[in-house]
C-alpha cells in the first residue's frame, strides 16, 4: 500500500484528539517533495489537523485537511489574529511541477521570500518552524544551489520561534578514499555503472525524505528550544531506514548517533 493510499484511508476515519494533538500547516505543498510531506502528516495522524497554503479556496475531501487562503506576506498581512494559524509550520522548497491544475493553486514560496513569510507565520502565532530544501542537490531550483541566503536564515532565527530546524538536501556521507588500488578502481567503475551500485547509494526518495519531515514535527514540540541544522548526512541516512523515529529522537536529545558511513561497495 502506498503512502497515499494510507492518507486516503486515514482521511476517512476519525482525526485524533483535538486536545492532545498540534497543528501542523505546509507551505509549498504542490512539488514532488511537498506534496509528499502533506501526505505524510496526514497519513500519519499524528496531528489534530494539516493545512496547506493556498492562492485560492479549495475543496478537500480529507478530514484533517484544510486550505488558507492567503494573498502574500507583506508586513501588514501577518496581524494576529488570537487563535494561532497553526503550532507548527513546514516550509518546502522545491521545483515547479504541472502534474495537474490543481497544484497551481497551492502557495509555491520562493527562496528570497523566506524572511517575509517566517515574519508572516511568526506573527500568526505559530512557535516552531521547519524549513525544507529538495530532497537531492539535482531538484534545486537555481536561486538555491548555494544554499539559502545566510542573512535571509539569520532573519528567520532572529524572529524568536521556539523551535527552528533547517533540512538540508539528502547526500550520502562521503566515504575515504581507499588505500589499495583495486579498491579504488572498484569504487570508480561503480560510480560510472549507476544500474550496479546498491540502493543505499542511490538518491533518496521524495517518500522517505517527507516521512523524516513528518517525525522531525512531530517530535520536535518535545525537544529543547533552539534553532537547529538537519545536516545533508543524517537526511540520508534517516533516509535509508524503514523508521527514522528512534534517529530523529537521537538527533533532537543531541546523543550519539549510529554511523553515518555506508558499507564500503564491493565489485
Amino acid at each position: 500500500m502506498t503512502l497515499l493510499n494510507h492518507a486516503l484511508r486515514a482521511g476517512r476515519s476519525s482525526p485524533p484528539d483535538a486536545a492532545a494533538a498540534p497543528t501542523v500547516m505546509v507551505a509549498g505543498g504542490g512539488g514532488a517533495l511537498g506534496s509528499a510531506v502533506l501526505e505524510a502528516l496526514l497519513a500519519g495522524r499524528r496531528f489534530a489537523h494539516v493545512k496547506v497554503l493556498a492562492t485560492r479556496a479549495l475543496t478537500v475531501a480529507m478530514n484533517g485537511l484544510e486550505t488558507v487562503v492567503v494573498e502574500g506576506f507583506d508586513d501588514d498581512a501577518g496581524e494576529p489574529v488570537g487563535v494561532p494559524l497553526a503550532d507548527i509550520a513546514v516550509i518546502v522548497f522545491d521545483r515547479e511541477r504541472h502534474a495537474n491544475g490543481r497544484e497551481l493553486a497551492f502557495v509555491r514560496p520562493q527562496p528570497h521570500e523566506l524572511p517575509a513569510l517566517a515574519r508572516w507565520l511568526h506573527a500568526q502565532g505559530v512557535k516552531r518552524l521547519v524549513v525544507v530544501l529538495p530532497h537531492t542537490p539535482a531538484g534545486l531550483p537555481d536561486a538555491l544551489k548555494r544554499g539559502l541566503a545566510n542573512l535571509d536564515e539569520h532573519a528567520a532565527a532572529a524572529l524568536g520561534f521556539e523551535h527552528l530546524v533547517f533540512v538540508r538536501s539528502a547526500q550520502k556521507p562521503g566515504s575515504a578514499r581507499a588505500e589499495q588500488w583495486l579498491q579504488r578502481l572498484a569504487d570508480g567503475v561503480l560510480a560510472q555503472l549507476q544500474m550496479m551500485v546498491a540502493s543505499t547509494n542511490q538518491p533518496v526518495r521524495a517518500t522517505k525524505v517527507a516521512q523524516f519531515v513528518c517525525e522531525l514535527a512531530a517530535q520536535l514540540p518535545a525537544s529543547d528550544a533552539g534553532t537547529r541544522v538537519a545536516p545533508p548526512e543524517l537526511v540520508w541516512q534517516a533516509a535509508q531506514m524503514r523508521d527514522a523515529a528512534a534517529l530523529v529522537r537521537a538527533w533532537l536529545a543531541r546523543s550519539e548517533l549510529p554511523p553515518l558511513t555506508a558499507p564500503r561497495r564491493r565489485m
